[in-house]
């Protein structure tokens, strides 16, 4: 797969490729105390402080206090590492459980019908700004989504909460495939540009994205005039 992390050369994202046995730490090295968690939080912490920009395995290793090439031994590449980052951050996200989802579904029901409760438009937009706060925590973020595929366990699961989310709307086949479009490019988009859109407009526009898939779906469930 060809990122823009590594134009022109070909990988396998970290999550595809066979993790090794954890190696053997020489006697020089024992007491680091070094393991592919510590390194990527130590990773995390060097790209909110110094930028995706200037990150290097040399500055991680001189931060961790041990040699640039002792980080090999836990992944192969500064690309496995940024993908571990990358993932490690989405873990801040707290994507609504399957539970909620289903409580959430039947609110929006108990709603259509004159009762209360947010229901899927609520949690969805508890998710997308859910992300946009990850994204403006950690600037470094958004330009690997677009460079990595992004199918970490964490990412897996915030994509699995906005597919139920969508689920719940009753949307089907090209209006389903079209709402999920839609929200993807919107938070991507959005998310690229966080720094500089104001909170006040990202809302707006959500609004206005989650308001055009309930029509949508009102629009389904309406009957068929004769």
């Amino acid at each position: 797969m060809v990122t823009a992390a590594d134009p022109g050369e070909t990988r396998t994202s970290v999550w595809l490729a066979a993790r090794p046995a954890a190696p053997a730490r020489r006697r020089s090295e024992a007491s680091s105390g070094l393991d592919r968690d510590r390194i990527t939080a130590a990773s995390v912490r060097l790209l909110d402080a110094d930028g995706l920009a200037r990150f290097s395995m040399r500055r991680l290793a001189a931060g961790l206090g041990v040699t640039a090439m002792s980080l090999y031994w836990y992944v192969d590449t500064k690309q496995d590492l940024l993908e571990l980052a990358l993932d490690r951050v989405l873990g801040e996200l707290r994507p609504p459980t399957a539970a909620a989802e289903g409580a959430g579904e039947r609110a929006a029901e108990g709603a259509a019908e004159g009762g209360g409760g947010a229901g899927w438009p609520g949690q969805l937009q508890a998710l997308a700004r859910g992300y946009r706060r990850v994204v403006a925590d950690h600037p470094w973020v958004a330009p690997l989504t677009a460079a990595f595929p992004n199918i970490g366990p964490h990412a897996r699961a915030f994509d699995a909460a906005l597919q139920r989310l969508l689920d719940a709307t009753g949307l089907v086949d090209a209006a389903r495939t079209g709402a999920h479009l839609a929200v993807s490019q919107f938070l991507h988009g959005c998310g690229g540009t966080v720094r500089r859109a104001p909170e006040g407009d990202f809302c707006l526009a959500l609004d206005v994205l989650i308001s055009g898939i309930e029509a949508k779906a009102a629009a389904r469930r309406a009957p068929a005039r004769p």
